[in-house]
């Protein structure tokens, strides 16, 4: 291969690891993401689930390690350091084959993240406390009122709830309220309807509520989420495999190393 050749390779492996640095700093942010965010669905699984917040430092941990990959990647294309890229070039090929693994796994337990989901959200149903304030009631009252859903199935799995069955007139929750019949109000907690004296207890019936449950709803917005995520994953991998293919035909060409030509910190 001539020095133009080589050249060539070297400066385009340079830019892709530029943008390999930049998506390792997307999928960081991801991770970041799902650790802090408070005001999604999102919020409910990750104060639920342990997994779920295992799952953002893995991703933070990948992202941390894939922008370190890229660093030396550019250092040893740069530089035309056989070592480094030698490094580089093993590194990356084995966060492609845990990419692989991770997607393969995620895919075939999806059956499984949906049960978990499930029943997070009913757990969280049984124990709504209307005199308490956490943020997971909270993100799942504004989830209701948002996506304007009632319970997970449907809105009968309110009728779980051990506080609100033991109220004496029509009461029911309060993020739940169709608009169309209620206005105004609060949107969290349990709200009342003025007593009426032909209804005995707290008939379901009688709620005032959206009568479609939150599940699919959540589940679409969920994968619409996910649709991004493995798009970022398989740009990630296309660079991954163009990277490895740029590194394994730079080495191959560069005879001699001039360890001088590494900057020194």
């Amino acid at each position: 291969m001539g020095s133009a050749c080589i050249k060539v390779t070297k400066y385009f492996l340079f830019l892709f690891n530029l943008l390999f640095f930049i998506l390792g700093a997307v999928i960081l942010g991801f991770g970041v993401w799902i650790l802090v965010d408070k005001s999604s669905f999102i919020s409910v699984l990750q104060t639920s689930s342990n997994s779920l917040r295992v799952g953002s430092y893995v991703f933070m941990s990948v992202g941390a390690f894939t922008m370190l990959m890229s660093f030396l990647g550019c250092i040893g294309a740069v530089n035309e350091v056989r070592c480094l890229l030698g490094v580089y070039f093993v590194f990356l090929l084995l966060i492609l084959i845990a990419q692989v693994v991770a997607g393969t796994v995620f895919y075939f337990k999806t059956g499984e993240v949906k049960q978990e989901m499930g029943n997070i959200v009913m757990e969280l149903i049984r124990n709504y406390n209307s005199s308490h304030n956490n943020s997971a009631q909270n993100t799942w009252d504004y989830v209701q009122a948002q996506v304007q859903c009632c319970g997970w199935v449907s809105f009968q799995n309110w009728t779980e709830n051990a506080e609100l069955m033991s109220s004496t007139n029509i009461t029911y929750p309060c993020s739940c309220k169709d608009k169309k019949q209620v206005n105004d109000g609060p949107v969290m907690g349990f709200c009342q309807l003025p007593s009426n004296s032909t209804v005995i207890g707290n008939d379901p019936e009688y709620w005032p509520v959206y009568e479609e449950g939150c599940m699919e709803k959540v589940q679409a917005w969920l994968q619409e989420n996910m649709g991004v995520i493995l798009g970022v994953c398989v740009g990630v991998a296309v660079i991954e495999l163009l990277g490895i293919l740029l590194s394994i035909c730079l080495c191959r060409h560069i005879h001699s190393e001039d360890y001088s030509k590494v900057p020194k910190y």
